[in-house]
């Protein structure tokens, strides 16, 4: 007998769970599209505000703001002097304990070593490398500035390699070897790496032996020397960041101890060779920093290395620059700065890019992102869905239609009974459902979830023709975004509530074209001057005569009278004031959409005097209406003319 076992699935992502749910970013992004962003502009404002729906997630904008305030907050408490203040204080009392042990002895050796001590230089360095071969009288003046010694050491190495200064925190002879043989080693490894001969196998080998030296635990060469010449770069900016004095005095310190740790030569090769592969790091720029609490060297450099990590990463999050992307930004360094819910909130940012590509709305071609035409569909949802919400409920006939045409034929196809609707009750599938349903007491029970209607095919059908002012003075004016979600609005309408009908949408300006769906809500104002609508009626006329048969519909979205009509050849002609010419072919045009029986309502987004005069002619001529709608309700209107059309018919 064979058994199954049911479970989570545990071999990679679940193949049955859903998609992951972008049409609420797309929706997002539409809002800035159909307001004549660009795509890549709109993605890019979504990305640093965030999803409104997702509010435990943060945006690029807040976690810039916090990267800021990290940057705000490491400058303010930084202050770079504590190693060479605190020597100078471990100098001072040294010299003040020799001198407190030789002040009773009477002899001529004491009177010499106190004028030995009053000649010592102001300079720190210079102070300590004379007293280094000093002998002292005073044990504790010689476990003072061998206590020196040691602090030098540990905060020099610790600014070359993090965590070196908890390693030396107890002086042992045997420690500071077994630094010299990993800094030979490295060195070694570098040259061979440099030779070409370097494998995984030699890196493996020496961070088995010195891996507790490198507590940031790089996986091969490459991130262990992108972690050191960071570390050496902000050692070097440090410097420059000191008074001239503070530096010469620190220099001199730091030559001083490694010489006398056998450490010189090794660190003078190691630090060509990090620069020499990584140049491209900031090595002497100064850091301003105000804090008041000194820090210890290797302190320092670490608060400068974090500085330098949170302005490359507040670059980053900018993605201010040609081809930005989410992967550009380091997820290391958004961990080191923000914690593991920055890294959480950068994924799901990076989910909303890539979903949006992967689920087909977002395509890149030739370096230019652009909207699929499957997002083109959703947005026209979006616009129309916007429309309707303007609408008074109590008109709700002039967008809400139910049926599926009750005078044509049967399609064949049922659905779902919805309040309103006139179509014939399929009663074979209202039973069915009630007996799949089923009732406790096996009677067969109908309620009002069980009821389907037969579908039925339309007789009538529209062609529909949406002519859009495209002039300069549409975007001037404020009207442009407007006109173009209407557009989107119109075509996703025809397509969802009325798939029989054609629709043309002709956009105009010194010339017209037709404008396919796909390229609606990327279009762009044109940047010229003129207003042919006398074109635009040419290809609108020509869009009614290829459909004879269908009701003929033209709605016109413009903001000034004609100024351009097409000549014999085909060139168009721009003159203002508009010539005698250009206003009778325009309105020769007029009639013959007269004579094809097609009304022309109009949309008059300006109130200028000359354009009502010539609309009002349009509408004497036709026999159609003249709308002026502000530019948040013009689609409200189209739509609403648009159905108020399709009900006559």
């Amino acid at each position: 007998m064979t058994s199954y076992r049911y479970g989570e699935y545990q071999d990679g992502p679940d193949p049955l769970a859903p998609p992951y749910d972008v049409r609420s970013a797309l929706d997002e992004m539409g809002d800035a599209i159909l307001s004549g962003s660009t795509p890549l502009d709109a993605l890019r404002d979504l990305l640093k505000r965030g999803l409104p729906d997702a509010p435990d997630r943060r945006g690029l904008e807040e976690l810039l703001r916090q990267v800021r305030q990290r940057r705000r907050q490491l400058r303010e408490n930084t202050r770079l002097d504590g190693t060479l203040e605190r020597a100078r204080a471990l100098l001072d009392k040294a010299i003040g304990q020799e001198r407190a042990e030789l002040f009773p002895d009477p002899s001529d050796d004491a009177r010499f070593r106190e004028s030995a001590l009053d000649a010592l230089p102001s300079d720190t360095a210079r102070a300590v490398q004379e007293l280094d071969e000093y002998d002292w009288r005073s044990a504790a003046a010689r476990q003072t500035f061998q206590e020196l010694r040691d602090l030098l050491r540990r905060e020099i190495l610790d600014s070359q390699f993090r965590g070196m200064k908890d390693a030396l925190a107890n002086p042992d002879p045997a420690a500071m070897e077994r630094v010299r043989q990993m800094m030979s080693d490295l060195n070694d490894m570098l040259d061979k790496d440099a030779q070409g001969r370097h494998t995984q196998d030699d890196f493996d080998s020496f961070m088995q032996k010195y891996g507790d030296m490198f507590p940031e635990n790089p996986r091969n060469l490459e991130e262990l020397v992108d972690q050191l010449a960071r570390r050496a770069a902000a050692a070097q900016r440090l410097l420059a960041s000191l008074t001239p004095q503070q530096r010469e005095e620190l220099a001199g310190l730091m030559a001083q101890t490694l010489e006398q740790a056998g450490l010189a030569d090794q660190m003078r090769r190691l630090g060509d060779s990090l620069y020499a592969r990584r140049p491209d790091l900031s090595w002497s720029s100064p850091e301003r920093v105000s804090g008041d609490d000194p820090m210890g060297m290797g302190d320092a450099v670490g608060a400068l290395q974090e500085l330098a990590d949170l302005s490359e990463l507040e670059a980053a999050l900018r993605q201010d620059y040609p081809g930005a992307r989410l992967d550009d930004i380091d997820e290391a360094a958004v961990r080191r700065a923000l914690g593991r819910s920055g890294v959480d909130d950068l994924e799901a940012l990076r989910r909303i890019e890539r979903e949006l590509e992967n689920q087909g709305y977002l395509r890149r071609h030739r370096g230019k992102l652009e909207l699929t035409p499957k997002a083109v569909r959703r947005l026209g949802e979006t616009a129309l869905r916007r429309v309707f919400a303007s609408l008074d409920s109590s008109r709700r006939g002039d967008h809400d239609q139910r049926d599926a045409g009750a005078a044509g034929e049967l399609t064949g196809s049922t659905r779902a009974w919805r309040f309103g609707d006139e179509q014939p009750i399929d009663v074979v599938r209202t039973v069915i459902n009630g007996v799949r349903r089923g009732s406790p007491d096996g009677r067969i029970q109908l309620s009002v979830d069980d009821f389907e209607v037969s579908e039925t095919e339309r007789r009538s059908a529209a062609a529909v023709c949406l002519l859009v002012d495209l002039s300069y003075s549409m975007a001037l004016r404020g009207t442009w975004a407007a006109a173009k979600q209407t557009a989107l609005a119109l075509q996703a309408l025809v397509a969802s509530k009325f798939p029989q009908d054609s629709v043309q949408i002709v956009g105009f300006s010194n010339y017209a074209r037709v404008l396919a769906p796909d390229e609606l809500a990327g279009l762009e104002w044109d940047m010229v001057q003129g207003t042919n609508l006398h074109h635009a009626l040419l290809i609108a006329g020509r869009h009614l005569d290829r459909h004879p048969d269908f009701e003929p519909v033209v709605l016109v979205v413009t903001d000034g009278e004609p100024t351009a009509h097409l000549m014999r050849n085909g060139v168009p002609r721009f003159e203002w004031p508009p010539s005698r010419e250009t206003l009778e072919l325009t309105l020769a045009e007029v009639d013959k959409m007269t004579r094809r029986r097609a009304t022309m309502n109009v949309f008059m987004l300006a109130a200028d005097e000359r354009l009502r005069e010539f609309v009002d002619e349009v509408a004497r001529r036709n026999g159609g209406r003249v709308f002026a709608p502000s530019a948040d309700r013009l689609g409200e209107y189209v739509v609403n003319d648009f159905l108020r059309a399709r009900r006559r018919t």
